[in-house]
């Protein structure tokens, strides 16, 4: 079986190639291929440092989630009977206060969103009533005196020729 690849950390023809293409098409892309080619033989080093570092921040995460199962976060027994009785009591009454809670802030959300439609209806109908008295005609009768004056021709008009 052959192990060696086409494209490796070496300064091989492939990877010449390569690079000078990445410079033509875009020269970042150059560099990282130079890059490659240079620094390439450490990366396998650089990703078990990597996968060490990341395996030792995910455990301390599963030493913390231990701990908060531990204290309450979660349903882990103390082996205290009497405590772990009063605890599940405890907390069975805070849930039945929180189920009150978000009731009330329903019934809260309910009550505001009916008092803003009805403002809302107020505030149209108050927009309705003065669109309406200022566009209503009015039906007083109008007289010769309160007419607009139109002019009386005299002679033939000049648009009609």
């Amino acid at each position: 079986m052959n192990t060696s690849a086409l494209i490796r950390p070496a300064w091989t023809p492939a990877t010449i190639a390569l690079m000078v293409i990445g410079f033509m098409v875009f020269w970042p892309l150059g560099f990282a291929m130079l890059a490659y080619i240079i620094w390439g033989d450490r990366l396998d080093g650089f990703k078990r440092d990597v996968n060490r570092a990341t395996d030792g921040i995910f455990a301390g995460c599963r030493r913390g989630s231990d701990k908060a199962a531990r204290w309450g976060h979660g349903s882990a027994r103390t082996g205290n009977v009497a405590f772990d009785d009063w605890r599940e009591k405890e907390l069975e009454r805070l849930a039945e206060e929180r189920r009150k809670l978000d009731e009330m802030l329903t019934e809260f959300d309910d009550y505001a969103r009916e008092l803003r439609r009805a403002k809302d209806q107020d505030e149209f109908d108050r927009f309705m009533a003065n669109r309406n008295k200022s566009t209503a005609p009015t039906t007083t009768g109008t007289t010769e005196a309160t007419k607009p004056a139109t002019p009386k021709r005299k002679g033939p008009n000049l648009l009609d020729d």
